[in-house]
């Protein structure tokens, strides 16, 4: 059984959302979703995401192709690599935090895992931060 792993903020889950968390589940046979935390967020991104860490992971185990949701884990972000050892991790197209020298960190943790990118679905459309602009105004 190949396990995958995805990343993500999820803030308003939307279209995009659902078609990179699909495309990972199909890069294998079973998808662990990592949720960010509110503060991993504010860290990576600057600001906080509009729905809390808890609605947020609610919303992503509510998801029929994701085997499983956890939250993130803070301060050591291989941590929770090393804990539910995935075959594949998949990261969006427009994930930058983590994926700097990536490849060399699971080496040295001795984690053998595949690096798959993820294409865009309609980043025009489906973009958090786009969709913060039009429905929130921020």
């Amino acid at each position: 059984m190949n396990k995958v792993m995805a990343f993500g903020t999820f803030d308003l889950l939307h279209e995009g959302h659902k078609y990179y968390l699909k495309k990972c589940r199909g890069c294998g046979d079973y998808l662990i979703a990592i949720v960010a935390r509110d503060s991993t967020t504010v860290n990576v991104k600057g600001r906080k995401p509009l729905q809390n860490q808890k609605k947020r992971l609610q919303q992503v185990q509510a998801l029929p192709f994701v085997d499983n949701a956890v939250l993130g884990q803070e301060g050591d972000k291989w941590k929770i690599i090393e804990e539910h050892k995935p075959d594949i991790l998949c990261l969006g197209y427009d994930q930058k935090y983590f994926t700097e020298n990536l490849e060399e960190g699971l080496k040295q943790r001795g984690l053998q895992v595949r690096v798959v990118r993820i294409k865009p679905h309609q980043p025009e459309i489906y973009k958090t931060s786009k969709l913060r602009e039009r429905e929130h105004n921020i």
